[in-house]
C-alpha cells in the first residue's frame, strides 16, 4: 500500500494506504461533491464533480480515480473548477426533472444540496429531453427515469454487492439511460425488492415506496385500533435523522413518539426474535437427528426467500419453515384478536424494502386480510416525526407494551448480520456461562466479512455454521458447496451487506456507521438481563397456551416448490 505525504490545497497530509486522492482529499477535512462514488462500489469516474487541479502540470483530473502520490501538488477549490462543477450541474439541471418540492426525494437529493451549495440557480439550456413514464409496479421502490443523472450508482450495487445486475445503461449518447433489459417493469424482473439501488440513488430516480399517507389514515381512525411493532435495526439507526451518533438506542424514545403520534400500543419485535430462536433451534435439531437437508439456511430475510424462489429454487427445502419474526409476531396478535370492539391495524417498522414485498405476500394473508397491515421503513417514520413536529430528543423515554415488549439479547443482535446465527448457536449450546457466550462471541460468528465460516460443539457433534451478508457472497457460497469446497450445517443469508442496520429502509450511511450501528445492537445484548431466547418468561407463558400443532401453523409458512 502506497505511502506518503502529499498537498491539498497548501496543506501537507500524509497517506498511508488509502485507495484514491479523493479519500486523502477528505482525510483533510474538505467536502469534496460527489454523484458517482461511494468507497463500498467500483470507481466509476463518471459525473466528474470531484475533479481536482493539479498545481504542477495544471491538468484536471478526477480525484476518485487517481492514485496518491508522494509529493503530489493538487487545489481543489479553483476558478476553473468552479466554472466545471457549475456547469455539470447545469447540464445536469437541463435534462431532470425540477419539481423539487413534490419530489420524493426533496431535502435529502444530492443533487438539489449541490445545487444550492454552488449556487446554480439559472439553468442556460433547454430542456429536449424525452418523458418517462413512472414504474409504481414494485411493492418496495418506485423508479423515475426522468430524475435519472446517470450516476451509475443503482447499476453497480445491484451487481457488485448483490450480483443481480437487474440494472444496466441502454443505448448511446444522448439517449443513454438505465433501465432493466428490454425496459421491462420492474415486477417482471428478477428484482428481490432489497431497495439498496433507492439507497445509493443520489437523487429521486429510484425511491422506497411511500405509504406514510396510508399510516396517518389508520392512526387517525378512531374505529381502528393501531398495534405497532419495531424491529431491532431501527432503534440504532433512526436517532441519526435527529443529531444523534449512529449506534445510539432509542426504542424507548420511539415508543413515546409512536405513542404521540396516536398508536394504541407500540411492541418490540425482538420479543418475536425471540419466538424465532425457539423455533429455528427446534427445527435444526430435528435436521441433525434425522441428517438433513442440509445446509438449513435461515428464513428471516424475505429479498433472500425471494432470491432462491427466482434463481435458486431446488434450495428452497433447505430453507427453514419458521416465518421471519415479523411474521410470527403479526401471527401471534392475529390469533389473540378478541372478537368486537375495535378493528385491528397492525403496522411494522423496518429497517427493510424487502417486508414491503414480505408483507404483500399471499402465504401471510387469511382471505383478503394481510397479517401486517403496513410496513413503514425507518425514512418514513423519520419523516412522519418531522412532520408532525415532534422534538424527539426532548421526549422523556418509554418502554414497550406489555406483553410483547420484553425480549432478549439474542433478539436484540438478530438486526446485525451473524446475529441470527449467533442465537441460535445460544439456545443449542448446553452451557449458558458467561465464558461460553464470550467464546461464541469470539468463534468468528460476528464480524463484517463477507463469508465466515464456524466450527462449534452441539452435544457430541461439531457443527459447521456459515454466516454470509450480500447477495453476491452468497452466491459464491452456494457455488461452493455445489463443487464440493464447503459444507455447512447451517448457514445465515442477509441480503443486505452488514445486515439489517444496513438496510435499504435505514438512513442513508456509509460502511463505518452501519459498523456502528451493529455495535449500538450488541451493547444492547450486553446490557440485557437475560442472554438467551428460551429464558424470556414472557414466551414461555405463551408456549403453555399454545398446543405444539397451534405453535406450528401460527409460527411456520411453507412456500412453493419446485416439482
Amino acid at each position: 500500500m502506497a505511502k506518503g505525504k502529499m498537498y491539498v490545497d497548501g496543506i501537507c497530509v500524509p497517506f498511508d494506504g488509502e485507495k484514491n486522492v479523493l479519500a486523502v482529499i477528505r482525510k483533510a477535512g474538505i467536502d469534496m461533491p460527489t454523484f458517482c462514488y461511494y468507497s463500498e462500489l467500483s470507481t466509476f469516474g463518471a459525473c466528474r464533480m470531484c475533479v481536482v487541479e493539479n498545481e504542477q502540470t495544471g491538468k484536471i483530473d478526477a480525484s476518485c480515480s487517481m492514485e496518491p502520490r508522494d509529493g503530489l501538488r493538487i487545489r481543489t477549490n479553483t476558478e476553473r473548477l468552479l466554472k466545471h462543477r457549475r456547469m455539470i450541474l447545469s447540464l445536469m439541471l437541463s435534462s431532470h426533472c425540477r419539481s423539487c418540492t413534490t419530489c420524493e426525494k426533496s431535502g435529502n437529493c444530492r443533487l438539489q444540496e449541490l445545487a444550492l451549495r454552488f449556487g446554480v440557480t439559472n439553468i442556460p439550456f433547454e430542456d429536449t429531453r424525452p418523458h418517462y413514464a413512472l414504474d409504481e409496479t414494485s411493492p418496495a421502490i418506485v423508479r423515475d427515469p426522468g430524475k435519472c443523472v446517470l450516476c451509475g450508482d443503482c447499476v453497480r450495487v445491484c451487481d457488485e454487492l448483490q450480483g443481480m445486475s437487474i440494472l444496466n445503461f441502454a443505448h448511446r449518447g444522448s439517449n443513454v439511460q438505465v433501465m432493466p433489459a428490454f425496459d421491462r417493469p420492474m415486477s417482471m424482473t428478477k428484482c428481490v425488492t432489497c431497495g439498496q439501488c433507492a439507497a445509493v440513488c443520489p437523487t429521486g430516480a429510484i425511491t422506497i415506496r411511500n405509504q406514510i399517507n396510508d399510516a396517518w389514515k389508520a392512526l387517525h381512525d378512531p374505529e381502528l385500533r393501531v398495534v405497532v411493532q419495531i424491529a431491532p435495526a431501527v432503534r440504532v439507526a433512526l436517532g441519526e435523522a435527529f443529531g444523534l451518533a449512529p449506534g445510539v438506542n432509542v426504542l424507548d424514545k420511539m415508543v413515546a413518539t409512536l405513542k404521540l403520534m396516536g398508536a394504541d400500543a407500540v411492541y418490540d419485535t425482538t420479543f418475536a426474535a425471540d419466538m424465532t430462536v425457539m423455533e429455528e433451534t427446534a427445527e435444526f435439531l430435528q435436521r441433525l437427528e434425522k441428517g438433513g437437508p442440509f445446509p438449513m439456511f435461515t428464513s428471516c430475510c424475505p429479498a433472500w426467500i425471494k432470491y432462491l424462489e427466482k434463481e435458486n429454487p431446488k434450495y428452497l427445502h433447505n430453507i427453514s419453515t419458521c416465518k421471519s419474526p415479523m411474521q410470527m409476531f403479526s401471527a401471534i396478535l392475529r390469533a389473540q384478536e378478541k372478537e368486537g370492539g375495535k378493528k385491528l391495524y397492525h403496522i411494522a417498522i423496518m429497517p427493510c424494502t424487502a417486508k414491503k414485498m414480505e408483507a404483500a405476500r399471499e402465504e401471510f394473508k387469511h382471505g383478503d386480510q394481510p397479517d401486517v397491515d403496513l410496513v413503514l421503513t425507518t425514512q418514513e417514520l423519520i419523516r412522519m416525526i418531522k412532520e408532525a413536529g415532534i422534538r424527539f430528543n426532548e421526549l422523556p423515554d418509554e418502554a414497550p407494551d406489555m406483553p410483547f415488549g420484553l425480549g432478549t439479547g439474542a433478539g436484540v443482535i438478530f438486526g446485525a448480520t451473524g446475529g441470527v446465527a449467533e442465537a441460535v448457536v445460544r439456545r443449542v449450546m448446553e452451557s449458558e456461562s458467561r465464558n461460553t457466550l464470550q467464546a461464541i462471541a469470539y468463534s468468528g460468528v460476528r464480524g463484517m466479512e463477507g463469508v465466515r465460516a464456524v466450527e462449534l460443539p452441539v452435544g457430541e457433534k461439531t457443527i459447521r455454521v456459515g454466516v454470509v451478508h450480500g447477495l453476491k457472497n452468497a452466491r459464491t457460497l452456494i457455488a461452493k458447496m455445489e463443487a464440493g469446497e464447503e459444507h455447512f450445517d447451517l448457514v445465515e443469508v442477509m441480503t443486505c451487506t452488514t445486515g439489517c442496520v444496513g438496510g435499504a429502509g435505514q438512513p442513508i450511511g456509509r460502511r463505518e456507521q452501519k459498523y456502528a450501528r451493529a455495535e449500538g445492537l450488541y451493547e444492547a445484548d450486553r446490557k440485557t438481563l437475560i442472554k438467551s431466547s428460551q429464558h424470556n418468561p414472557i414466551l414461555k407463558a405463551l408456549y403453555e397456551k399454545l398446543t405444539p400443532e397451534r405453535a406450528h401453523e401460527l409460527l411456520h409458512v411453507y412456500y412453493p416448490q419446485p416439482e
